[in-house]
């Protein structure tokens, strides 16, 4: 008998996946300057707030899970200002680039993972271990690919409400999931 694919990945991916239209729909509506909007000057920028929740999909997805083709699927095309000292100026195109892009391998992730894989433990990456030691912090322990999937979603889902706060304050339409 093979393994079905995880109940929970039919249970949580049809919202996940309203949730990336949705916030792919929004970023597509502003223009940079709107993406440089913060709620304060010690606050995120909603490009840089956006940024983080792509890193946050690679971090765990690729970096802790070997999910996706770190030149194919995490590669932004278009310069954000790399290397540049200058303060990044983002790019709605850009941006929604990669939500779609890191979107695919998580679907694609999803589509595929059965229960059993649901429950694979993955360590720390060196990289994030050795960082975490030069701040001075614990070490991460290692997590079941159910608690980085949970992980993931719990982060985009309060970054959103962030998102959407700093929108709403500066009087741009939200996002909405429904």
């Amino acid at each position: 008998m093979t393994d079905q694919v995880a109940p929970l990945a039919m249970f949580y991916k049809p919202g996940w996946e309203n949730y990336q239209r949705a916030i792919t729909q929004t970023i597509a509506s502003l223009s940079s300057e709107q993406l440089a909007l913060s709620l304060g000057p010690d606050q995120r920028s909603i490009g840089e707030l956006l940024d983080h929740m792509i890193g946050a999909r690679f971090n765990w997805f690729h970096l802790w899970m070997g999910e996706g083709d770190p030149h194919r699927d995490w590669n932004d095309d278009e310069e954000n200002g790399e290397g540049n000292t200058a303060p990044t100026v983002y790019k709605p195109t850009s941006l929604v680039a990669m939500f779609e892009k890191s979107w695919r391998v998580i679907s694609s992730a999803l589509d595929r993972w059965t229960s059993a894989d649901l429950e694979q433990v993955f360590p720390a990456p060196a990289s994030h271990q050795q960082w975490l030691r030069n701040q001075g912090l614990e070490e991460e322990p290692p997590h079941t690919r159910l608690w980085i999937v949970w992980h993931v979603m719990e982060h985009e889902i309060y970054h959103g409400g962030e998102l959407s706060l700093t929108l709403g304050t500066h009087g741009v339409d939200s996002f909405y999931t429904w």
